[in-house]
């Protein structure tokens, strides 16, 4: 465990250092740049947390400009979201995170092997007494306490 923790904390540190941005703001980026427009519900359904969480999230990124938001043409209570030119520059340069190496390396798997390693880390997370399931489904390195 301390092994996953170190290694995601030291991936944060140096993603923040080559972007300024958080893994799981790199994250929400990666998933608007896979297609041109999208909404804050369908990211946070691929990302695996709650609106909330996308909406701080999107109001981070929007800060920062890395992201614009556009209302709906037929619907205006819907909003769409798109990378802006600084955001596209941002991923430009981002180093390949943990999560994306992660990613590759199980998309690799057998099938059994997945559903293996998903059964197993369910119950770790359920023997350290996380029952909650609007905890977010990505490792973010913020709130990982440093070995010093």
């Amino acid at each position: 465990m301390r092994k996953i923790l170190r290694t995601t904390e030291l991936n944060g540190k140096q993603v923040m250092s080559t972007t300024g941005l958080t893994p799981s703001q790199l994250i929400f980026m990666h998933i608007l740049d896979e297609e041109r427009e999208q909404t804050a519900g369908h990211v946070a359904a691929r990302m695996g947390i709650t609106q909330a969480t996308a909406t701080v999230l999107l109001q981070k990124l929007e800060a920062l400009g890395m992201i614009s938001r556009r209302k709906g043409e037929h619907d205006r209570r819907q909003v769409w979201l798109s990378l802006t030119k600084a955001g596209q520059d941002a991923l430009a340069i981002a180093p390949d995170g943990v999560h994306a190496r992660f990613h590759e390396q199980f998309r690799n798997l057998e099938d059994w092997e997945q559903a293996m390693l998903i059964a197993s880390l369910e119950r770790v997370a359920a023997m350290l007494g996380n029952h909650d399931d609007d905890v977010a489904a990505v490792l973010d390195s913020t709130a990982v306490v440093s070995d010093d």
